[in-house]
């Protein structure tokens, strides 16, 4: 939700789902004490992708340590108001990185004193390293280490994308879980974002980004090594009712501005939750968006 780079006044701000409110060091992008949001960008063309419409609120944080604890303690206060209901199975993808990993740590911790029932938690990966199974490039042997002690996790509703020592190549790999991924919606998506404003693996230039015609791909030329990948595209992830943007660091300041603000050129910046979108940025990240000034 932007306001009109013309018009420094901030739109009504519609009610955040529940328990998805702003807490301490946190603000909405559209109201922050009466702060206008960044402004939209240009308008895209019919040839461009065009994100999901839905509520848009950037959360701040003094620092990385903090942003880790409050998305952990949002992400379980979200999953258990979402497995409410007795009949769901609640839809989560995952995403590696530093920052995912910490905190899915900070979220075990916290399991033992919730009602979270893990049996009813569907596991998906957002993009995978295509190297063997026991490579500690893998996102998946990572994850589940840190998951598998807490989480009571059904086989049949954990889905890692294949390794490459199941399937010959990384575009059999994608064709594979396309296969079990079928029209399966996310309830909440985590993704990483890099300083070009790459998400899962795809990448701004990048045939990954033009791939719209596909659920998941093979990418075999990633600009950051290793460079045989499989990916969700970014239809794939607009699927999701929530997608929460994890983004610490100053090198990615100016990746997190452009996407903020809708930048069509990049894929952080089509990639939007058609319920929510979130921004968990810690100072540095958030140090290049417009009007900010908040108070940490």
């Amino acid at each position: 939700m932007t306001a009109d780079a013309a018009d420094h006044s901030a739109p009504p701000v519609p009610p955040a789902l529940p328990g998805a409110g702003t807490g301490p060091g946190e603000a909405s992008v559209a109201a922050a004490s009466g702060e206008p949001a960044a402004p939209a960008a240009e308008e895209a063309s019919a040839s461009e992708p065009v994100a999901p419409a839905g509520v848009e609120t950037v959360a701040r944080y003094a620092s990385s340590t903090e942003l880790v604890e409050a998305v952990a303690e949002r992400l379980l206060e979200r999953l258990e108001t979402l497995r409410a209901d007795p009949e769901k199975v609640v839809q989560l993808c995952l995403t590696g990185g530093r920052t995912a990993t910490r905190v899915y740590t900070a979220l075990t911790e916290r399991l033992d004193a919730s009602t979270l029932d893990t049996q009813r938690l569907e596991l998906w990966w957002s993009d995978e390293r295509f190297v063997a199974t026991e490579d500690p490039d893998r996102h998946a042997g990572h994850v589940l280490a840190i998951l598998a002690g807490k989480l009571s996790m059904r086989s049949d509703l954990t889905h890692p994308m294949p390794a490459a020592d199941g399937l010959a190549d990384s575009a059999a790999a994608a064709a594979s879980y396309g296969k079990e991924l079928g029209e399966t919606g996310f309830d909440i998506c985590l993704l990483g974002m890099g300083p070009d404003g790459h998400v899962a693996s795809v990448f701004p230039d990048h045939p990954s980004f033009e791939a719209a015609g596909h659920p998941v791909i093979g990418v075999t030329d990633s600009p950051f090594p290793p460079s045989e990948r499989i990916s969700l595209t970014v239809p794939t992830l607009n699927r999701s009712a929530e997608v929460w943007f994890l983004v610490t660091g100053d090198e990615k300041a100016d990746a997190v501005r452009r996407s903020v603000a809708g930048d069509p050129t990049v894929p952080a910046g089509v990639v939007r939750g058609s319920v929510h979108t979130w921004w968990f940025l810690d100072r540095p990240a958030a140090s290049a968006l417009p009007y900010h000034s908040c108070s940490f």
